[in-house]
């Protein structure tokens, strides 16, 4: 078993897999990374010495700033749909692991690096990690479970604030209002993610199994529908000029012109 692309590095600590994202710069995904995660997890699922996963980013600075704006810049909305497949097919794998999967957040988890985060089941972030869903701020939508699993973590009312204000959140407050589980100091959260992985070991796999489909099967079943929405919608955008407008002033460094339209 081993990773299918260059910038998901796997390894395999007693019961646990360790996935680390490795790509230079902000650790983005992209279009190897995304279904070498899924393909990953698939392999995971069949086998039986595995218990736990654990998720985190190479180096101190990126857990992951989620999708390369690049991709977007020309505004291909066929090129958006095949992103929006990867993510939401690499992180309903992910959300679906059969054991508990970790993310250790070593630093900012953005977009798409914070949606890796939401679908694993639980969250340890260093102290100097930021978080946020800052698609709406060029122009586009989270279109890989964001809406609906940080509204089911934190609450409509955080959700609200973090999409539609564009707030961006410290470990501290990440902790307090539920979207983390523990806040750790800085480069502890790979040691940390380990030791909660190996008590997970300590439990049987089956009823842990058990334990988590029944966990998951009434907030599965409001957001099951709607995460295919969410792909659409963000798809949907691409016909519109804030969109091209939102990506453009993004990489351009400066701020958008919203037009509404």
């Amino acid at each position: 078993m081993k990773s299918t692309s260059d910038t998901l590095k796997f390894e395999i600590i007693e019961h646990t897999a360790l996935l680390t994202l490795d790509n230079p710069g902000a650790n983005t995904w992209d279009t190897e990374s995304l279904p070498a995660l899924a393909e990953l997890i698939r392999e995971l699922n069949d086998n039986k010495r595995i218990y736990a996963l654990v998720l985190t980013g190479e180096g101190d600075k990126f857990f992951s700033a989620g999708a390369d704006l690049n991709l977007f810049a020309d505004g291909d909305p066929d090129q958006a749909r095949r992103m929006a497949e990867f993510f939401g097919q690499g992180f309903e794998c992910l959300a679906n692991f059969r054991g508990v999967s970790v993310a250790a957040i070593n630093g900012y988890a953005m977009g798409g690096g914070l949606e890796a985060c939401l679908a694993c089941d639980i969250r340890v972030a260093e102290s100097h990690a930021q978080m946020a869903l800052p698609e709406p701020r060029v122009g586009l939508l989270p279109c890989a479970g964001g809406t609906q699993r940080l509204a089911w973590l934190v609450g409509e009312g955080w959700a609200k604030q973090m999409i539609l204000c564009g707030e961006r959140v410290d470990a501290e407050k990440a902790l307090q209002i539920g979207l983390v589980q523990e806040r750790v100091g800085r480069g502890e959260s790979r040691a940390r993610a380990l030791a909660l992985a190996a008590q997970v070991a300590e439990q049987s796999p089956l009823a842990v199994a058990a334990c988590k489909a029944l966990i998951h099967r009434a907030r599965d079943s409001a957001m099951t529908p709607a995460l295919p929405q969410e792909r659409e919608r963000f798809v949907a955008l691409f016909t519109t000029d804030d969109q091209r407008e939102g990506v453009r002033a993004f990489l351009e460094k400066r701020e958008p012109r919203w037009r509404n339209a």
